[in-house]
């Protein structure tokens, strides 16, 4: 008889522990890790062949548990469990690809993505994880914000939610469940102490010193967190979260005042309508102080939590922002930074896995909704920014934690680096070292600097702008030029050269072409006259002195009148076609006398000439190369001018 007892009794044992009543109940409630723990041991010990529909059915519940808990690895596992074990309800398909986007496996969800759309037609979630999966294969997912997770605030369990008080930025609160929170010692929800919300200020160097509890009696036994402030800094807005062994966990927002450097005893926001079954959570003041946001599953959004707001000033209703912001899925974690932006975290608009944190800015009577990207936003859940001086700040996420625990990011986006270098030579690519260079801005700016000895110099922009610039230098004529720098979102680099026309030194007009042994001008030299004509126009106190060179063949009195001729024919093109004043112009004519001496412009081109020699007949008679002997004779054939005075009236 005892011996039969005891089968009984463990034949009984392991009927209860096939039970999952109490897990389903903890489901239900919301106690996440409780639930997938109770559901573990049954999972376990399913393992005969006709368990495998109980097995599958177990399997859905345990991938939700771990979605929740933010294991995504985990729950990939489970729903394809559940897949195998027969489970064919398409929500498990879709869950999938949530799941392996949360992975960051976005080829893989969007495949999965795909198949549910072929089988069971586009909706809202399955359209959204296909356009968020492109979104992070795409080569435009990236900004330039830099993100790494604040040390000295984070403390090795969950932290999250940070919020500055007042307008210095010089305390965050967040919320923590470390070891050394008030609240419960387990928390059913997440397998951790309650959270608690906690403090942290910047020392005399700036540095955040080691965070504390919130002063005074905001952190019960409850789990606190996700905290806001009045722009005073002296109201604190904050949500609880109650659970209660026979009813859903709750949310409720709750506010404190500050009186003697501590906090007053909290008592709940009251609603003028409020729903007592639905969650009211992370709320967020505008800078004005007259709205209160927050999130919400009240009825009448579009489904999930929806964003709300309520004016502190007159009270009233919650008024739901709308289908430019809200949609079937959730959104929650506002924060509002003027009155015509604000940012949120969402499930539902297509980002890179979990939540996004979006941007939202006014446009009108709607809203304009934009993903902030990576590095702000990754393949697991990013929420809870905020912004300090500038654009840095903090927010919360749980990437790179097998455990799902969420940690603080600081982030910032760096000054575009938008830079414009440039050099000052003469028409022949000598440096004009000392040149003064004046750029003036259409934002108000107006700066100078002298160029290098190398002839070289630099300038920092601000993006968008539209700049005249102006080099000078004694002995030179001025030269202008325009630009507008672009609106970059990356680091740009602008280079610009200034040609400086020397006074009193020659100047090679380029392309001007006479018939063989004539002095006519051929029809292609019009453009380089009338470049010239344009200079003297844009220059007109100036004059100059045509002057006309030959080669090396023929007699000296036959090339000196050669080049006579055709310095009086551009002389007379400028007159009879750009109408130049004859006084302002005369002629030189020198033939052969005076060779060109290869200049650096000249080396650039012909480098079979080294710089500083002069093409002397000798010279030219000594190279081996008739082609080099050619190229030599056309670069004496010239044709220049030279400033003589710049006081003509």
């Amino acid at each position: 008889m005892p011996i039969l007892f005891s089968i009984l009794t463990i034949l009984l044992a392991g009927c209860r522990s096939l039970d999952t009543s109490t897990a389903d109940a903890q489901l239900d409630r919301g106690e996440y890790y409780d639930a997938q723990r109770n559901y573990r041991k049954v999972y376990n010990r399913l393992t005969k062949r006709n368990q495998r529909a109980r097995r599958g059915e177990i399997a859905r519940k345990l991938a939700i548990c771990h979605t929740r808990l933010n294991q995504p690895a985990r729950a990939s596992l489970m729903l394809r469990n559940a897949i195998r074990y027969g489970q064919d309800d398409p929500q498990i398909t879709l869950m999938l690809g949530q799941s392996l986007q949360r992975e960051g496996k976005y080829a893989e969800a969007m495949k999965i993505y795909e198949e549910y759309t072929a089988c069971h037609g586009p909706d809202a979630e399955a359209t959204a994880g296909i356009e968020g999966c492109k979104l992070a294969l795409g080569k435009e997912n990236g900004t330039r914000y830099r993100v790494k997770r604040a040390k000295t605030i984070n403390m090795h369990r969950s932290d999250y939610s940070p919020a500055f008080a007042g307008s210095d930025f010089d305390r965050i609160y967040f919320t923590s469940t470390n070891n050394h929170s008030s609240g419960r010692e387990h928390s059913g929800i997440t397998g951790m102490k309650n959270g608690d919300i906690w403090m942290s200020a910047r020392n005399e160097r700036g540095e955040w010193i080691r965070p504390e509890p919130a002063e005074g009696n905001i952190n019960s036994e409850h789990d606190e967190g996700a905290a806001a402030f009045s722009p005073d800094g002296r109201t604190m807005y904050f949500t609880r979260s109650r659970q209660e062994h026979d009813r859903t966990t709750g949310l409720e927002i709750w506010m404190s005042q500050r009186r003697d450097a501590q906090w007053d005893e909290p008592v709940p926001f009251e609603f003028e309508t409020c729903d007592t079954i639905c969650s009211y959570a992370h709320p967020s003041v505008s800078p004005d102080g007259r709205w209160l946001y927050f999130a919400s599953n009240i009825p009448g959004g579009q489904g999930g939590y929806d964003l709300w707001r309520v004016s502190l000033d007159r009270g009233g209703a919650p008024v739901n922002l709308g289908s430019s912001i809200n949609t079937p899925g959730n959104e929650m974690f506002p924060s509002v930074r003027d009155n015509d932006t604000f940012y949120f975290s969402s499930d539902g608009h297509p980002g890179l896995g979990g939540l996004d944190i979006f941007k939202a800015t006014r446009n009108g009577t709607d809203w304009k909704v934009i993903n902030m990207l990576s590095p702000i936003n990754s393949e697991a859940d990013d929420f809870g920014i905020v912004f300090g001086k500038g654009e840095s700040g903090f927010f919360s996420s749980n990437r790179n934690d097998a455990r799902g625990y969420d940690h603080i990011y600081e982030f910032e986006l760096p000054d575009l680096s938008i830079d414009i270098t440039g050099y000052v030579c003469d028409t022949e690519e000598y440096a004009v070292p000392g040149a003064m260079i004046r750029i003036v801005g259409d934002d108000g700016s107006n700066r100078r600097t002298h160029a290098r000895d190398d002839g070289s110099f630099s300038f920092t922009l601000n993006p968008g702008v539209r700049y005249a610039m102006l080099a000078s230098a004694e002995g030179y004529m001025n030269a202008r030029q325009e630009f507008t720098s672009d609106n970059v979102e990356e680091d740009a680099l602008y280079e610009v050269i200034f040609t400086l026309a020397p006074v009193n030194r020659p100047i090679v007009i380029e392309n001007i072409f006479y018939d063989y042994n004539k002095a006519s001008l051929r029809p292609e030299s019009r453009e380089a006259l009338d470049s010239l004509a344009n200079v003297m126009k844009e220059n007109p106190t100036i004059t100059i002195r045509l002057s006309s060179h030959t080669d090396r063949i023929g007699s000296d009195h036959y090339n000196l009148r050669l080049s006579e001729l055709r310095a009086e024919s551009v002389v007379d093109y400028l007159i009879n076609k750009a109408g130049i004043d004859p006084r302002r112009l005369s002629t030189k004519g020198y033939g052969k006398s005076q060779p060109k001496t290869v200049t650096p412009r000249l080396f650039r081109q012909f480098p079979q000439f080294q710089e500083g020699t002069a093409l002397t007949a000798d010279y030219i008679d000594s190279l081996e190369n008739e082609q080099d002997r050619t190229i030599a004779d056309q670069i004496n054939r010239r044709t220049e001018f030279e400033i003589t005075s710049v006081d003509f009236y």
